[in-house]
Parts: structure tokens; sequence; C-alpha cells
């Protein structure tokens, strides 16, 4: 970047000159903008106007072209990370669905301030952060920049006030609109679609005021707020993910402009507020989509959020927990391990049997040939025992090396722990990595032939995934069948706020396939040559989708298991937070067999800036 200084840059530049073309407000989406003049001596009259770059879509009619003369406003800058400054025209066309703000992106720490009147010359061009192939929207900057300072403390154009009244209730474009292809050619809509709305205002500085939290803090130095917190909320203060269709427009995400060495970023609890005034220029990322870069970040107010214990069970009920562990390994500080088993005993009341998914080899990320567990084990369960809990015995297969996916070395499986004081596992020897059990009646009841064993391994909907693991027990002289899943991740899915809409949920197809192949055993356990009475069949775990997914509507297919979380309220039905939206990754189902039960979602991570694992477990307490 080439930078220039006048030598009175420190001049305040707070009335319009005579011959200024002054301009008292623009309508941006519905919302009353003050703006400040921009003398017309500024540019050259060859300039060309921050209006004119952005355009009315999403992707900017002089992309590609070298531009001169563009004038602005400097109202926020970047130092770090993508580095750059966002310039703001404080006179603007008037028309709503033209953004006033661009940034200019330097590649360099930026020599310019808040305040500085500027002239810049560059080259107009569409960065798609994380890579155009992960379908998000582009970010209209210029680059290769040469930037001449004009004046120095100006005045700031005033921000957009974004609130719930103000954004429209629309997510975004679909349908015949949009039908599953690129918005990006379509007019912008500030009135009608919330992601119009903030494209028409992207690089501009906007502002929001007492804001609740509904997506926890990061090591990353972000939040979530939402603007309407009336739609859809969770009894702890979030925003859940109800629907395909419901994407909670009220959603947004802060970051700080403002150095962490300056200010830390606070730390955040979902149901804290954002307190005060936030503002700051509006940008786009991969990992949220738009996010206010905040120059002026408002006070965490603490809400009092505090983590939830479940009952413990009663002598006749049996107790079945999935807790996916967040890639436990050997590595790990012993912190993690005391916390995690902290919460076995004192949270989920230690559960008879738990069902832990991502625990990793002995060796964790690194990857030279382990695939055996068993000292990540013996840490864990030796912690559960220093925190006043059971001795638990564990069963599991180990996988072939580099077969499951996960963290590259890490060769993360799940696991069936049980407390041998109140459940007995049923050992039948035979099963392997690549051998799968069968189901196998004995005196009428379904059983396996080996536990624990895998269902289906060689099964191509299990490549590169996590294969189920399943373990035969016996309480008070009743058989139970747990099946311990971790079905494919989200990856490679176009995001909500992606160019395309509605985004292409293209991973979805390997869950229904591994749903398929879990129901064609659990069917097995009820259709299987000589069996005749019905199982108690418990499926539970990771199975990253929704209960209106159509994974989970595989499993439930034609009545044979049922979905435990339905049991629960809606509102309350949520096992992780991701884009400040609580949602159900986590899953447990029951087979008709077990007609009585109560499921407790114990949330003591998700909504949580200080996590042991990204996800909340859940108990399920039946009597068999």
């Amino acid at each position: 970047m080439k930078s220039t200084r006048p030598a009175d840059r420190d001049r305040p530049f707070r009335q319009p000159p005579r011959g200024a073309v002054v301009l008292a407000a623009a309508v941006a989406g519905g919302l009353c903008v003050p703006l400040l003049a921009w003398p017309s001596s500024a540019a050259g009259s060859d300039g060309v106007r921050v209006a004119e770059i952005q355009g009315d879509t999403r992707l900017s009619p002089l992309v590609g072209e070298r531009v001169t003369g563009v004038t602005g406003v400097v109202t926020g800058v970047r130092a770090f990370g993508s580095r750059g400054f966002w310039i703001q025209d404080p006179v603007g066309d008037g028309n709503p669905a033209t953004s006033e703000g661009l940034f200019v992106y330097t590649g360099e720490a930026p020599t310019v301030a808040v305040g500085d009147a500027v002239e810049v010359a560059g080259t107009v061009g569409e960065y798609y952060p994380g890579g155009a192939e992960r379908g998000g929207q582009s970010v209209t900057q210029l680059t290769g920049p040469e930037v001449t300072v004009v004046s120095s403390g100006n005045e700031l154009p005033a921000p957009v006030e974004l609130t719930g009244d103000t954004l429209p209730r629309r997510y975004a474009p679909a349908g015949e609109e949009a039908a599953g292809g690129s918005i990006e050619g379509l007019p912008l809509n500030p009135r009608r679609h919330v992601l119009d709305l903030y494209e028409s205002l992207e690089g501009m500085a906007v502002s929001v005021a007492d804001a609740p939290v509904v997506g926890p803090s990061t090591a990353y130095g972000e939040l979530w707020v939402t603007l309407r917190p009336q739609d859809h909320p969770t009894p702890r203060g979030g925003t859940r993910y109800a629907s395909y269709e419901a994407h909670n427009p009220g959603r947004l995400k802060v970051e700080s402009l403002i150095p962490f060495a300056e200010r830390p970023f606070p730390e955040a609890n979902v149901g804290d507020l954002l307190g005060g005034r936030t503002t700051g220029p509006l940008d786009y990322d991969e990992f949220g989509g738009y996010t206010l870069a905040a120059r002026e970040l408002g006070e965490v107010v603490d809400g009092g959020l505090e983590r939830e214990s479940t009952r413990p069970q009663r002598r006749g009920e049996l107790a079945v927990a999935a807790y996916n562990v967040e890639n436990l390994n050997p590595g790990d500080p012993a912190e993690k391990f005391e916390r995690l088993a902290t919460a076995v005993v004192d949270n989920l009341a230690a559960p008879d049997i738990l069902a832990v998914e991502e625990i990793q080899d002995d060796s964790g990320p690194t990857d030279d040939g382990t695939v055996s567990a068993g000292e990540t084990l013996r840490l864990f369960t030796e912690a559960v025992v220093a925190a006043g809990g059971p001795a638990y015995e564990w069963r599991g297969i180990d996988p072939v090396d580099g077969a499951d996916g996960g963290q590259p070395g890490g060769n993360i499986r799940t696991v069936l722990l049980f407390n041998p004081e109140r459940v007995s596992f049923v050992d039948r020897p035979g099963g392997d990595a690549t051998t799968a059990t069968e189901v196998v009646a004995r005196r009428g009841e379904a059983t396996l032939s080996h536990s624990p064993g895998r269902i289906a391994p060689d099964d191509a909907a299990w490549t590169d995934s996590r294969k189920p693991l399943v373990g035969e027990f016996t309480f008070r002289g009743e058989t139970v069948l747990v099946v311990a899943n971790h079905f494919a991740s989200k990856g490679g899915d176009q995001p909500t706020h992606g160019r395309f809409q509605p985004p292409n949920r293209s991973s979805e197809r390997q869950r229904v396939a591994q749903a398929r192949a879990v129901a064609d055993f659990v069917r097995e356990t009820r259709d299987a040559r000589g069996v005749r009475r019905p199982a108690n069949v418990v499926v539970l775990g990771d199975l990253n989708d929704f209960t209106f997914s159509a994974t989970a509507e595989a499993l439930t297919a034609d009545g044979l298991l049922e979905n435990a979380l339905n049991s629960l309220p809606a509102r309350e039905r949520y096992t992780y937070v991701f884009d400040g939206q609580s949602q159900v990754l986590d899953q447990t189902l029951v087979s008709p067999a077990i007609r009585r039960y109560e499921l407790d979602i114990v949330h003591i991570n998700a909504e949580f800036a200080d996590q042991a694992s990204d996800h909340d477990p859940q108990v399920l307490r039946f009597r068999p």
C-alpha cells in the first residue's frame, strides 16, 4: 500500500466546505442513516463512488477494473488476519441496495487511522473467505491500493442501528428466487431478506445495543448475539435451530478490531448480555458469515448460567449415557481428564453404561500406526475413580489404522464403559475391526454373535467414518443391546449463510446410508429367525444430524425406533451450539420394548466459553 498524508492531517474535518454536496439521510433496508457530507472536490471528475463499486447485487459490476479517486472516511482498521481498513462514503447515493462501505485490503498493517478522510485507487475484486469452493459469499474489496490521506480526525458516518424490529423475518432468498443455485446475480432486496440486508450494508458501520449472547465466546475471539431473542428461545437464553427453514435471522457474529493485548476479548456464555453499544464495519467470513467487526465493543453482563446435573438412577433403573469427549488422548492435560471425569460423576450421576465418542489412540494425533486406546481409557477411568465414581470397565474394538476418519493419526472410535457393580457385559469373542456382528436368537432373545461387535464394517456407508459399536449387557436378568454411534460429519455442506440457497447438504447422503445400516441391524433384533421376545435396544451417540433430518427419519421409519428427544419440550432439544444456534447433533433412540423412559440432556459444555468438550451429554433412564 502506498500512502501519503498532508501536513495538516490532525485538523478535524467537521463541516462541509462551500460547494459540498450534502445528503441528510439515506434509507438502507428501512433504516434511517444520518450521513456526513463529502466535499465535491475531494475526488477528481473521474473518481468512482463506493456505491458504484458495490452495485446492487452481491458482485461488483466493476470487478477486475482499476479504479481511482474513491473517497471515504476510515471507519475501521484491521491490523491482523486479513489486514486492511474499511472506508465509507459519508454522502451515499440514496439507494438502499447499494452499500456505502468498502474494504481496502493492504496485506500489511495499515497506516491509516479511524477518522481519516482518504482517496484510494485500487483494483476491484471479490474475495471468497476460505475459497469459492466452500459455497460462502464474497467480500467486495480493493486490492493493491494507493492511499492518500486528505485529512484526519473527521466525524464518522453514523452507524446503521440494527434491531430486531428492523430486520426482515426471512433469512435468505429461496424457492423460485434461488432454487438451490447461486444468489449472487439476484438484485438485493434488503427489506425482504436478512442476507440481502447485510449484503447491502457490507463494509458499512453498524451498531447493536444490549444484545443477548446466543453463542459463547471462543478461543478465536468471537461470540454470537441475537437481535430477535423471541425467535425459538431456549430456557437458558439461546436460540434453537428448529427446522431447515428456521435460520433465526436475528443472529449476528461479533469480533473485535481492538488488539487483544490492549483489550482481551471478553468471555461470554449463552444467556449473557453484550451490554451497551457495539459498533464497527459489517464484515463477512467463512466461519459464520456476516460479522460485526467491532471498533467499539460493549461489556459482557453475566447472565448467571450454571451447569446442570441429572438425578441419580434408582435401584431398578438402568442409566445409559452418551458423551462426545472431543479427541481425548494421553497428550491432553490432566485437567481435561479431571473435568470430564468429574462431569461423569457429578453431572451425569455415574451412569451404568457410558458410550463415549472421540476416544483417540494412545499416541493421539501422531500418525505412527498406533491403534490401541488402552492408555487413553486407563487415564479416563482412573480419573473417574479419583473423582469419586465407580471403577468402570470398558469394551471396544481398535479400528484399522486411518480408516475411520477424524483427526489424522488419532483413530477416534466409540467405546462402551460400564459399572460392573450395576450391570454385566456379555463377552462373545470374535469381533474385530472388519468382522460384522450378527443377531443370534438364544432362548427366544435377540443376542449378538460377537460382543463387542461392529455393524456392517465393510459397508460403503462407513468409508472414512466411525463404525457403530454394539455391546450386549445384562441388567437384573434382562438383556439390553446398546449401539454406540458417531456418524459422518457435516464437512462439505454448503453454509446456511452462503451464496447457494437453499444450501446443499451433501454430507447427509452418507449419514442416511449409515442410519439405514443401523436400522437394518435393529430390524434383525426383531425379525431374526428364532427371536420371540421384543429386544431392549438403545441406539445413541453423536449422529451429527438433527431430529428433523432424513438421517433421523431413516432410524425411526415404520416405528422401528422411537427418538427419545421427542419426549422433551421442543425448546429443550439441543446438545450443541453452532453459529449461535442451539441444535441437536447427539441423539438417543429406543426400541418399542422400552416403553417407559426418561431422557435428560445435561447442559454442561456447549453453552459455555469454558468447555471440557463441545457437546452436551445425555442420560437415558428406564426399567428393562
